[in-house]
């Protein structure tokens, strides 16, 4: 019998307690899932006999040990900042784990102990990080391997409504943490490499500095840049690259219209607004405009952001019930991130019914002789429903998968690890396609530069 602590049974772990399900007869599986809310486990496995549900207090660090104790396996889906105390009790009782969450220098810094107990710790093993570390490793490791030299990288990612189910101006649903998407960006630099040249992107301009990108099949979108894509030069071994780039996929027209909340000032997270509690969505508004004893929210807001009034981008807004005085958003002590999530929820959230869609691309430029060649690698995969969603489907899939080749021996190299290496990246892509989880690869004609005459 293998045993798994599952820890956190959130809205993203559905396809994993599915797989967990389907898998846990054939492989003799004992799965203890834990959280404070288990709604959503016992719509899934209730009744399982190879399931136990518990009520878990993470913080209790007592029951905690003793659920790692009696494993062999940690998976934990709580949120990044409480992997630590999961993994010092994982190191204590000398359990492997799996997160899908990127490596904390906390974690990293556990890699002796980790390695001295001959125990796999797998992080950053979902969709982004995750699919797209082993999609992009998987042909990178081939470009070198038939003598091709890197010279270029980019790789974009989106979590987006799927057509079917796109019913709103702003073509966009929240698909994962309302609250990530909202504070997208703050607290750094977008620092990327192009044509040889280092380039940085204040968060106050990062959402006017896009690029378009067309999917087979699904037109044209756009991408901003994530915060520090040049980490990735050592983490993939490009460090001789003229371009790196990573960026957020949304539809075209949707980073222009969310600038308008960047420079207003509403996705700010440092500070409370006072009176919260009693603001409408109208007073939230006109909290960041200036006063005037005559004109309307409305034409305030326009002049000062210099919106004409048959311009898409008001319309945008006014699909948000922007300028609503009746209704109270009814958050006390609440940052203006927290407001502007609240009202964006109301309108944003999945209906049951609904499809959501995850667009992945990654463009790899390389040089063989004196040829330049490009590889443009995508990947589209559409959700069932609300809860079994395309989000839920590629952050739990690869989770589930890596778990499993860990306990059966497949991934074995101990330590702190990252999925880029082909013993861990080949087997979990190859059962990934069994799910609809394909990468389409196609050689395109080489679009950029010479990097040997670039000057700009």
């Amino acid at each position: 019998m293998k045993k798994i602590l599952l820890i956190g049974a959130g809205k993203s772990t559905s396809s994993l307690m599915a797989y967990l399900k389907d898998k846990a007869p054939v492989e003799d599986l004992q799965v203890t899932i834990v959280d404070k809310d288990l709604s959503l486990a016992q719509k899934i496995v209730a009744n399982d006999p190879h399931f136990t549900l518990k009520t878990l207090n993470i913080f209790d660090d007592v029951i905690r040990g003793e659920l790692v104790k009696n494993t062999d396996l940690v998976i934990s889906m709580l949120p990044a900042r409480f992997h630590l105390q999961v993994a010092l009790d994982a190191v204590k009782y000398g359990k492997h784990m799996v997160t899908a969450s990127y490596i904390s220098d906390e974690l990293k810094a556990l890699n002796e102990q980790v390695v001295a107990k001959n125990l796999v710790f797998m992080n950053e093993i979902g969709l982004d990080p995750g699919i797209d570390h082993m999609s992009a490793m998987r042909i990178i490791d081939q470009i070198k391997h038939t003598g091709g030299e890197m010279i270029l990288f980019e790789s974009f990612t989106g979590g987006l409504v799927a057509p079917e189910s796109d019913d709103n101006l702003w073509h966009y649903k929240f698909t994962w943490n309302p609250r990530n998407v909202v504070v997208a960006g703050q607290g750094g630099v977008a620092k990327f490499l192009h044509a040889g040249k280092y380039k940085y992107i204040p968060y106050q301009k990062l959402f006017r500095r896009t690029e378009f990108l067309d999917i087979d099949g699904y037109g044209r979108f756009e991408a901003y840049p994530n915060r520090d894509s040049l980490k990735y030069q050592s983490v993939y071994d490009l460090n001789h690259v003229n371009t790196l780039y990573r960026g957020t996929i949304r539809r075209v027209g949707f980073a222009r219209a969310w600038n308008i909340f960047v420079q207003l000032g509403m996705t700010d997270d440092s500070y409370v607004i006072d009176d919260s509690e009693h603001m409408t969505k109208r007073d939230f508004v006109n909290a960041f405009l200036p006063f005037s004893p005559s004109d309307s929210v409305e034409l305030k807001l326009r002049q000062y952001m210099k919106i004409d009034q048959d311009d898409e981008l008001w319309l945008k807004l006014e699909e948000l019930d922007l300028f609503d005085d009746q209704t109270k958003i009814g958050l006390k002590n609440a940052t203006p991130a927290q407001m502007l999530q609240k009202i964006l929820e109301d309108k944003w959230t999945l209906k049951p019914e609904d499809k959501d869609m995850i667009v992945m691309y990654h463009k790899f430029g390389y040089k063989t002789g004196n040829e330049f060649k490009q590889i443009d690698s995508q990947l589209v995969v559409k959700g069932t429903d609300q809860t079994y969603t395309a989000m839920a489907k590629t952050v739990g899939l690869p989770v589930g998968i890596a778990a499993l080749k860990i306990l059966n021996g497949t991934i074995k190299t101990p330590g702190i690890q990252l999925p880029i290496n082909k013993e861990i990246y080949d087997p979990i892509l190859k059962e990934l396609e069994q799910y609809d989880i394909i990468f389409k690869d196609k050689e395109v004609p080489f679009e950029c530069y010479n990097p040997n005459k670039v000057t700009g």
